[in-house]
């Protein structure tokens, strides 16, 4: 349990620091848009991180139910975050001072961040490529 709510937090993590750099590019490069660019991408990243909190709080309770209910509970919790999102996506839209692209974006670090945790995650995977030993 432990070790997931380290992983949880290391996602975190790489999802805060996507977002400031995203937010320093949407600086140098959008100046007009900057502001809403980034209220978006601030908006988007924390119901991002809310989601993939509740998916793992989700899981983590789902292991301990029979395979029916658990399947019952998962597939309802999951409707209930696409519904989140869809929501999202519609204030984002309606909203002057929040720019769709930045939710969007903002929504897609946590995915961004799971990639680029597990890409990191093995060293010794890079080391045997760098040998150019067969894994």
């Amino acid at each position: 349990m432990e070790s997931i709510n380290t992983l949880t937090r290391n996602i975190m993590k790489w999802v805060i620091i996507l977002s400031i750099i995203v937010s320093l590019i949407f600086v140098a490069f959008f100046s007009g848009e900057a502001i809403r660019l980034i209220i978006g991408l601030v908006f988007g990243a924390s119901i991002g991180m809310l989601g993939f909190i509740d998916l793992s709080m989700t899981l983590q309770k789902a292991v301990q139910k029979p395979p029916a209910k658990a399947q019952n509970y998962t597939v309802r919790k999951y409707f209930m975050r696409f519904i989140m999102n869809g929501i999202v996506l519609y204030v984002a839209v309606v909203t002057p001072h929040i720019h769709i692209v930045g939710t969007v974006l903002g929504m897609l670090l946590i995915k961004m961040s799971i990639m680029i945790t597990n890409l990191f995650n093995d060293k010794q995977f890079y080391k045997n490529i760098i040998r150019g030993k067969e894994v």
